[in-house]
């Protein structure tokens, strides 16, 4: 085993830069298709051009300009720690699902992206789930684990989850919330087509600000 090891490091490590990432990244993936491990996108993590990544439109947090500094400098003292969650498009490239903050330092950031040779580390989601109402609750999911969001965006979300016929119950169920704060973000929108029947909420107490550190 190690005379086999040995003999695909030397193979590799003469390699040109991205015929050696992506050979890495090969690798990677075959150990993690065997691996006990396998079910968790965190031991399957590469490295993908910066370019290939792309921003998704409904991701509800924003990050204040002191907690973007702080997060450049941990990127530029600590390194990635934490890899870019996506998915993979059929065209080969990715969509982010949580970690914009970190690729903007990536793709912005002189010194970073540099240090990374124009490569960014992605755990890619599961590769069952793949409609855009699967992609915005994964999304959510991992931000609401984190903390706060805008609450308008919030409510678009909402909204357009109802449009694709999904229920509150899934709604509350994959984004993390009760039904009553469903109702809510549905009465935010104001639009009286979300409500099929429900009465209006008479609380308006909703803990969601602007401002998110994601890292």
């Amino acid at each position: 085993m190690k005379e086999l090891l040995d003999q695909l490091i030397a193979e590799i490590d003469v390699l040109p830069m991205d015929a050696k990432i992506s050979a890495l990244n090969e690798v990677k993936l075959a150990l993690h298709k065997i691996s006990p491990h396998k079910d968790e996108p965190t031991d399957g993590v590469i490295w993908v051009r910066a370019d290939t990544l792309t921003a998704n439109e409904y991701n509800p947090n924003s990050v204040a300009s002191t907690e973007m500094e702080l997060l450049k400098l941990s990127i530029m003292s600590d390194g990635y720690t934490m890899p870019i969650v996506a998915w993979q498009e059929e065209d080969g490239t990715y969509q982010i699902i949580d970690g914009f903050h970190r690729s903007r330092c990536g793709k912005e950031v002189g010194k970073i992206t540099k240090r990374v040779h124009g490569y960014l580390p992605i755990s890619i989601a599961n590769s069952e789930r793949t409609s855009k109402e699967d992609r915005v609750a994964s999304t959510i999911r991992h931000n609401r684990a984190r903390g706060v969001h805008s609450l308008q965006i919030m409510s678009d979300i909402v909204v357009d989850l109802v449009r694709r016929k999904k229920t509150d119950e899934w709604i509350a169920k994959e984004l993390g919330m009760c039904q009553d704060e469903v109702l809510r973000l549905k009465q935010t929108a104001g639009l009286a087509e979300l409500f099929n029947g429900n009465g209006f909420s008479q609380a308006f107490e909703i803990d969601l600000v602007d401002d998110e550190v994601e890292e």
